[in-house]
């Protein structure tokens, strides 16, 4: 008896990538979320721990209330021991918390659709890298004409949306912090999927992500505060501490659709739902940079290519040269070596 996986694996697969676009929504909302925390407090650090923390606790107690979830846990140490897991492997919290650390020091400054578009360059590229090489014992996935050109598309997407504004309105070391941030959210996708494959939960492996990522912000946030001392006072509005709830959604879902699609599929996928909420974000609520037009065709170079490296075109030229030397006279059905 076969599974619903095995009968209709385009339909996961599609299902996968609109539910990562959906996530990606989602983190252009911790955007602008964290930006404004950030700009109220005026301070970053604690606006990005107060966020990490937040969802640390939501994601802890929905751990410890899932029998899949507590058993996930237990099996780390267990994974640990035997090899399964690396330590290192453990680590995929610090690119979040470097990410959200960026949403409170620049994304304020930036707007939120210029700060999502900074992060894409590292993300498409280290998805390329990390699918190509198998990364934290990931299946490979070949570097095909399709996603080349896809993940080349998302990175003009960044030339058009940054470039009117460089150096003018947006500060060019502004933009090394969500850089930097991408390349991290490229290799936390990869280590939080390595750790759900090994606990078999995704609860667990998002939960090592937020206690990775808060201890790594309580640390800098409390070097930080020992400098220039304590925020004045925290604000009342509480929209302001979605930011929290948001990322422990994204990253529930990047765990999952992660294994389906893999890490350059979903960074594609991540960066069209961010743009597209960015998008709205700039000009129903803005923040930073004024959207301009020049937005609004980034967000199109870059649905074009996440549609461009979706299509599945190795995959069918294989399953028709298959199906041909089968049925060529004197085929014995085994693929030429």
């Amino acid at each position: 008896m076969t599974d619903g996986s095995t009968r209709h694996p385009h339909l996961l697969t599609a299902g996968a990538i609109g539910a990562t676009i959906v996530a990606g929504v989602g983190v252009a909302s911790q955007h602008r979320v964290n930006g404004e925390l950030g700009q109220v407090l005026d301070d970053g650090f604690t606006a990005a721990l107060l966020s990490f923390t937040i969802g640390l606790v939501l994601v802890v107690a929905t751990a410890l209330a899932l029998p899949s979830g507590r058993l996930g846990l237990r099996r780390v140490p267990q994974q640990l021991r035997t090899g399964e897991l690396r330590w290192w492997m453990l680590l995929g919290g610090l690119g979040g918390a470097v990410l959200v650390l960026g949403q409170g020091l620049v994304a304020g400054i930036l707007g939120v659709a210029v700060y999502t578009v900074a992060t894409v360059t590292g993300q498409t590229i280290m998805g390329l890298v990390l699918d190509a090489i198998g990364f934290a014992g990931a299946p490979r996935k070949p570097v095909t004409i399709a996603r080349v050109v896809g993940a080349s598309l998302t990175v003009a997407a960044v030339v058009v949306a940054v470039a009117p504004e460089l150096g003018g309105s947006i500060p060019v070391l502004a933009l090394l912090l969500p850089l930097v941030a991408g390349l991290g959210i490229g290799t936390q996708q990869a280590l939080n999927g390595r750790v759900r494959t090994a606990t078999r939960s995704a609860a667990a492996a998002t939960t090592v992500n937020f206690v990775v990522g808060t201890s790594a912000l309580a640390v800098a946030t409390a070097v930080h505060l020992l400098l220039v001392g304590l925020p004045e006072q925290l604000p009342s509005n509480p929209a302001l501490y979605l930011g929290g709830l948001l990322g422990a959604a994204f990253i529930a879902i990047q765990v999952v659709t992660v294994a389906r699609i893999g890490v350059l599929l979903l960074g594609l996928c991540l960066v069209a739902g961010q743009l597209l909420g960015a998008l709205v974000f700039d000009l129903v609520i803005p923040i930073g940079v004024p959207t301009t037009g020049w937005t609004a065709l980034a967000v199109g170079l870059t649905l074009g290519g996440v549609a461009i490296a979706a299509q599945p075109w190795r995959a069918r030229a294989a399953l028709r040269a298959a199906r041909s030397a089968s049925a060529s006279p004197g085929s014995s059905g085994r693929a030429p070596d």
